[in-house]
């Protein structure tokens, strides 16, 4: 036992010293939140140069008319022959050129933007917008309707979601953010999975080729080596998912209380306002704002999620898991003597995880179906499309079950491991065969 203690402690203070966990611990939840929201904020940031667009509109439909911006302005050509314009655009200093066709009422793509740059999302959508709509509504006075009428009439539907337990009490979830967590909490498993499954890989295919591993075997038995291994780099994987714990409920904090505290705030002591003077002030108070009441309710669920439980689930599959594969990423190490060999050897390995990305998709979506509910069991699958389920509200016999059979598998995985990594350790310059691994494991 001293003797795997020693190896564990080794395998955990050589990573944990390296820059590069350091970095990586501390800057990967920013770079992955900078990474999502980057786009968002540089398309609210456009750049604010004025852009010049020169139309050329043959239909003589849209002259004058279309709606500007601070930033897009609009210079209407005399001459709309195309030919023309494209050549005289050349040499002009306009940002692009908007040519709608004579028939861009009964045609789609009678309208084209030329430009040497690319067009932003946002200019063409704001352009598309207003012709499809000005379209429509010359469409709807030929046939004698008012737009005005129909514009009334349109109606929108927003269905809350309510969730009856057995016991009869009612719960309003916000099933989108539910769906956000659960594919987060999937995918950072399947990640991690790959990365510690791939670490514990590389280390002992390091230590076998630079023959470090035949003085280490001198002292420890092979299988000794092994656990330590696997129980090392867990450690570091725990160290690591602590830091993220940590910084991402740092940003987090200040997020909300920048952003998200005070819109709250403001909603609630609106609604006490409003229910405290009476219908008439109710009548002349303005509408709060659907973005603010969503982000009440989003807010509201995020207070019901049980981030204990969750965070003890998500620890329990994850290294449930991480041990399950660790064991065969370090049996695929010991029969190779380099990364290009253990290529044949890790896609059968990596497989299923494959497959439990692609059934995450659904179960995210529909976590009650038999499909979801088959792969969460499955050991090899679990970790990941269990902690998918997992913000829905799953009962506790589902998670016992998976949990069981997730450790007990491990147990038969680790038994074969060993007896793989005790023989492939030692051997070199021998290609590794399926023959043989199945030789080594019936080996007493």
């Amino acid at each position: 036992m001293n003797k795997i203690l020693v190896i564990i402690g080794r395998e955990y203070i050589t990573r944990v010293r390296k820059t590069s966990f350091i970095v990586i611990s501390i800057l990967g939840p920013i770079v992955m939140l900078a990474l999502m929201f980057f786009p968002m904020v540089m398309e609210h940031y456009e750049t604010e140069e004025v852009r010049l667009i020169a139309v050329a509109d043959s239909s003589h439909l849209f002259i004058n008319k279309l709606p500007e911006t601070e930033t897009i302005k609009f210079v209407y050509l005399e001459d709309a022959d195309l030919n023309k314009q494209k050549e005289r655009f050349k040499q002009s200093d306009y940002y692009a050129l908007l040519y709608i066709g004579h028939n861009v009422v009964n045609t789609t793509n009678s309208v084209c933007i030329y430009s040497n740059q690319t067009p932003s999302m946002s200019l063409r959508m704001h352009i598309a917008n207003y012709i499809e709509k000005r379209i429509e509504e010359g469409k709807l006075w030929a046939r004698g309707v008012n737009p005005d009428v129909l514009q009334s009439v349109k109606t929108k539907i927003e269905i809350s979601t309510v969730k009856l337990s057995a016991d009869g009490n009612e719960k309003t979830e916000n099933f989108v953010l539910m769906e956000v967590l659960g594919y987060v909490l999937g995918f950072v498993v399947y990640i991690m999975l790959i990365l510690t499954g791939n670490m514990v890989m590389r280390s002992v295919i390091e230590e076998k080729s630079n023959r470090i591993v035949e003085i280490i075997v001198s002292s420890v038995k092979p299988v000794q080596l092994m656990i330590g291994k696997i129980v090392g780099v867990s450690l570091v994987a725990f160290t690591q998912f602590a830091i993220w714990i940590g910084v991402t409920a740092a940003i987090y904090i200040t997020v909300v209380s920048l952003f998200v505290a005070p819109d709250v705030t403001q909603l609630q002591s609106t609604q006490q306002l409003m229910q405290a003077s009476g219908s008439i002030l109710q009548q002349s108070q303005p509408a709060v704002d659907d973005m603010t009441i969503k982000l009440h309710d989003a807010m509201g669920t995020i207070g019901r999620i049980n981030f204990g439980g969750t965070i003890a689930a998500f620890l329990l599959f994850f290294f449930g898991g991480y041990f399950l594969y660790a064991a065969l990423f370090a049996a695929v190490g010991s029969v190779c003597d380099n990364e290009t060999d253990s290529q044949q050897f890790v896609f059968p390995i990596t497989l299923p995880l494959i497959i439990a990305i692609i059934v995450m998709v659904n179960t995210i979506q529909a976590p009650d179906t038999q499909l979801s509910f088959w792969f969460s069991i499955i050991p090899f699958t679990s970790p990941i499309i269990m902690m998918a389920r997992i913000p829905y509200g799953v009962p506790y016999t589902e998670i016992f079950l998976a949990a069981t059979l997730l450790i007990l598998t491990f147990m038969a995985v680790a038994w074969g491991a060993s007896k793989i990594y005790s023989t492939g350790i030692l051997m070199h310059g021998t290609k590794p065969t399926w023959r043989n691994i199945f030789k080594w494991i019936k080996q007493k």
